[in-house]
């Protein structure tokens, strides 16, 4: 780690506010193309400027352990399990909102850290359960408004919601085995392994032919979702060399309420924003508060 406070924080926020954005973009191209054809774009994009880049500045230091039978393993459980996550984000995302989207997406973090108590044995302090429980309670609070549908009709919204959380926990399983993988590849070298096995999963399942439907302002959407995947990431990877990870996961939980912010002034009409009562507010709020207590209140 080498400690740069000020680029770590740069780093970190950067990566805080692509992601806010980045459903916004989304939702502004599921109406044309569907989720399939939309995320196979996002990896085809990244992996076509990061591979090279790579390249060109000898940083794919380890690629002959590329072709190790163990390596190979864990890379393609880790790359499906990744695939799964970013399907079922974007099928979530075209059923729900955007600010839905990434409250629901806050349980991945804390489900990696409550994989490492009872998988890992580690310790969770008293003030780390308290922001689960503030955690929990905004959860509760930002959907109360859509209380029936979730719990009582179980309608597209309902249904969107429980897809969000199994790609939150696809996330868990995919973290714990990049973890893994870290061990001999720089970040970097692993991202580049999984863009491409993103283009070759979604390649089959993706239909080209409404691209012609898209509109230039949609086609700018694509490329930017393609570059949000590639430069969000790196940012993040790039936060965890010069701050903690706590530090890191503090300032990312503070992206449902960018999300929440930009989907008001958003000029993309096709949005359709959570009401924003009070109760809904604060539900945001906790969820926040919650996971930043829960990611840095060590024993």
């Amino acid at each position: 780690m080498t400690r740069n406070k000020q680029k770590g924080l740069l780093y970190a926020t950067t990566t805080a506010f692509l992601w806010g954005i980045l459903p916004i973009a989304l939702i502004g191209v599921l109406v044309t193309i569907d989720p399939f054809t939309t995320t196979f774009f996002r990896f085809l994009i990244a992996a076509v400027i990061l591979t090279p880049a790579l390249i060109f500045k000898g940083k794919l230091k380890h690629r002959k352990k590329y072709f190790e039978k163990k390596i190979i393993l864990q890379f393609s459980i880790a790359g499906v399990l990744l695939c799964i996550n970013y399907a079922l984000y974007i099928f979530g995302l075209n059923k729900t909102s955007a600010e839905a989207a990434q409250v629901m997406m806050q349980v991945a973090p804390v489900c990696l850290l409550l994989a490492g108590v009872f998988l890992f044995k580690e310790r969770f302090s008293k003030m780390q359960w308290l922001g689960l429980l503030i955690f929990i309670s905004g959860l509760i609070m930002f959907f109360s408004p859509r209380y029936e549908d979730v719990f009582t009709e179980l309608n597209t919204y309902g249904s969107g919601l429980m897809i969000l959380l199994a790609a939150a926990l696809t996330w868990v399983f995919y973290a714990v085995f990049q973890k893994n993988l870290l061990k001999d590849f720089s970040a970097q070298e692993t991202m580049v392994v999984f863009y491409w096995l993103g283009v070759l999963f979604f390649f089959p399942l993706s239909t080209f032919e409404s691209l012609v439907n898209l509109t230039t302002f949609q086609w700018l959407l694509v490329i930017f979702c393609g570059l949000n995947t590639l430069v969000a990431y790196g940012s993040f990877s790039e936060a965890l060399t010069h701050i903690e990870a706590s530090r890191v996961s503090a300032i990312l939980a503070t992206t449902p309420l960018i999300t929440l912010v930009f989907v008001q002034i958003s000029p993309v009409t096709v949005l359709i924003p959570e009401p924003l009562t009070l109760t809904v507010i604060l539900g945001a709020f906790f969820v926040v508060t919650g996971s930043i207590i829960t990611s840095t209140a060590k024993n």
